[in-house]
């Protein structure tokens, strides 16, 4: 799949906003850590990555109530759904000055039944031509996702027979379907059950 620049300016993947704040002085920090142990931009890219996916747990894996959208919150909070993981990964890039995206799956049922819209990031390193995908959601049985610059690794590998589907625009910004619901929910079984988008 090809993937599709929302912004042809490469300088947009870069910028800081509302949600990707990774001007943020808890964001800054945790990029300064990773920074001063991995030096290398591919180095830096994979720790932040495993960072994001293993010290911050998804919170329907734990259970946790709480709806984080800034990936401040979500790295201070340590908790969230795959689409504010994402922010977090795409803002701990961006402080290094990677250029990342945020990008999206329709994931469903096998019966192609329940859609629901999956998170991903894509990053684009010094030195190469193509982006990456990236999925941060977390490791559980049954799911092994992996960084890679190669071959992907992601949580999910779309079925088209399912209904599901790889989307290959790459956003500056969260999708706004997606972080509308993000603001709106009260808490996660809310978001989770009645408001996430079930396609873009």
């Amino acid at each position: 799949m090809e993937l599709v620049q929302q912004n042809p300016d490469i300088a947009a993947y870069l910028a800081a906003s509302e949600a990707v704040d990774h001007e943020h002085p808890v964001v800054r920090a945790v990029a300064d850590d990773l920074s001063d142990r991995h030096p290398d931009a591919y180095a830096y890219a994979a720790a932040a990555y495993a960072r994001v996916r293993d010290t911050v747990p998804h919170s329907m894996d734990t259970g946790d109530l709480r709806v984080t959208w800034r990936a401040s919150d979500v790295l201070e909070q340590r908790t969230g759904i795959c689409y504010a993981k994402s922010i977090a990964y795409a803002a701990l890039l961006r402080a290094r000055g990677i250029p990342a995206a945020l990008c999206y799956q329709r994931l469903a049922d096998d019966d192609g039944m329940n859609p629901v819209i999956h998170g991903l990031v894509a990053l684009l390193l010094p030195g190469e031509r193509n982006w990456a995908r990236q999925d941060v959601r977390g490791n559980k049985p049954g799911v092994d996702a992996q960084f890679s610059l190669r071959e992907e690794r992601l949580a999910w590998t779309v079925r088209p027979e399912s209904n599901e589907v790889d989307y290959p625009v790459l956003y500056t910004e969260p999708h706004p379907a997606v972080l509308d619901a993000l603001r709106a929910a009260p808490d996660r079984p809310p978001l989770l059950w009645r408001t996430l988008p079930t396609e873009l």
